[in-house]
């Protein structure tokens, strides 16, 4: 990704040193206050190249080793967890990251999650038809169907393209949806013309 700006570099704004990017997730757990797997934390983290992957991995093993990050292990499925030691620091050192790069990871962490919200409320399915595939949405609210709806896609990277912009915003694309439907009304021509 080009992380650039008319020429100039914004990667000067990123962590080079480990002790920035340990500051970095401790400050990223503390905000987001839940766990989070390690595929997902280096989803976040690497999301815009803001962290060297080697950075990351070096960083983890030293906040795992200190104390200030646990790996706990909750239904089968393992979670990185700030202890108090790492809350403390990411309260009191959180001012030697900037705070672009700050709201950067916070922002890629929170549209991951919503994504992964997105996905466990909506069901899809990419069915072969006779000349393409059909791509099939449903939205529930708990138990209550908000929509169910099914779209021809040519080929299958189409039909993959409209699952992945539905996904991007669900909330969005079930209300442009409503709006369209509500607003919708018979065409009559004008004899004028």
């Amino acid at each position: 990704m080009d992380n650039s700006y008319n020429g100039i570099s914004t990667d000067i704004y990123n962590p080079r040193d480990v002790y920035e990017v340990k500051i970095l997730l401790a400050y990223f757990l503390n905000r987001i206050n839940r766990p989070v797997t390690p595929a997902q934390m280096l989803e976040i983290i690497r999301s815009d190249d803001t962290v060297s992957y080697f950075l990351y991995v070096e960083a983890v093993e030293q906040m795992l080793k200190n104390g200030t990050l646990a790996l706990e292990e909750r239904e089968g499925t393992e979670y990185y967890v700030l202890t108090a030691a790492g809350r403390e620091g990411a309260e009191n050192f959180k001012q030697l990251v900037s705070k672009s790069v700050r709201d950067r990871v916070l922002a890629a962490g929170l549209k991951l999650f919503a994504l992964l919200q997105a996905e466990r409320e909506m069901n899809f399915q990419i069915e072969p038809v006779e000349t393409g595939y059909t791509v099939s949405c449903s939205i529930k609210d708990g138990n209550i169907p908000m929509l169910d709806l099914k779209l021809y896609a040519p080929d299958m990277d189409q039909a993959e393209f409209i699952k992945s912009h539905i996904l991007r915003n669900p909330a969005e694309f079930y209300s442009r949806l409503l709006d369209y439907v509500i607003a919708n009304e018979e065409y009559v021509p004008d004899l004028n013309e």
